[in-house]
């Protein structure tokens, strides 16, 4: 009786009716993008969004594209991609992804300051229709901000200027004082010579 109940207690633990969650986790489609992107206003910019799955790429697979918080609808692939046939990212936006490499990524053309907000990505890729939604907040600007990098650059830059008028210097005054020693050799030597012509 007691091994009975402990099979019982085993079965019912792993039945599918009783854990359907921890199921659908297994066969979830993970998405992946990047956070947050910082565009310039009037340029182009992709926006990267990637996908693992446990299944291999069906042709049932489709991917959604929308824009927060107004929910608009800015692009969707099924077997092949389709534009937005309206609305304010219409003729703005092209499919850059390539689906045998899990890269679902889109184009946004001609940036402008009302493209500030949250882009969402959705993939379904059939048994797995269950999935993390991906999120990147876009941020237009005017100009590009003066990053770390680009002081990095500078300070770099400026160093190394430095140095090179450091290094300059420093073969310029050694030239200096071989001159100076030379012409005191020179004339040493000529004193020399006139006081042995003297005698």
């Amino acid at each position: 009786p007691g091994d009975k109940s402990r099979d019982e207690l085993t079965l019912t633990l792993i039945s599918p009716r009783v854990c359907p969650a921890a199921l659908w986790l297994a066969a979830a489609v993970e998405v992946h993008t990047a956070k947050e992107v910082v565009a310039v206003n009037g340029t182009n910019q992709r926006l990267k969004c990637t996908f693992s799955s446990s299944s291999p790429v069906s042709q049932q697979l489709s991917v959604s594209w929308n824009f927060q918080p107004e929910d608009l609808s800015v692009f969707y692939y099924l077997k092949e991609p389709y534009q937005p046939p309206s609305g304010r990212f219409k003729d703005r936006v092209t499919w850059d992804g390539n689906i045998e490499r899990h890269d679902v990524s889109i184009m946004v053309w001609n940036l402008k300051p009302s493209d500030n907000g949250t882009f969402t990505c959705q993939v379904t890729n059939w048994p797995d229709v269950y999935g993390t939604i991906g999120e990147v907040r876009l941020r237009v600007v005017q100009k590009v901000s003066f990053s770390e990098i680009h002081f990095l650059a500078v300070a770099i830059g400026s160093a190394s200027g430095l140095m090179i008028i450091v290094v300059t210097a420093v073969i310029i005054c050694r030239q200096h004082r071989r001159k100076a020693r030379d012409r005191r050799t020179e004339v040493a030597e000529a004193a020399d010579s006139d006081l042995k012509s003297a005698f």
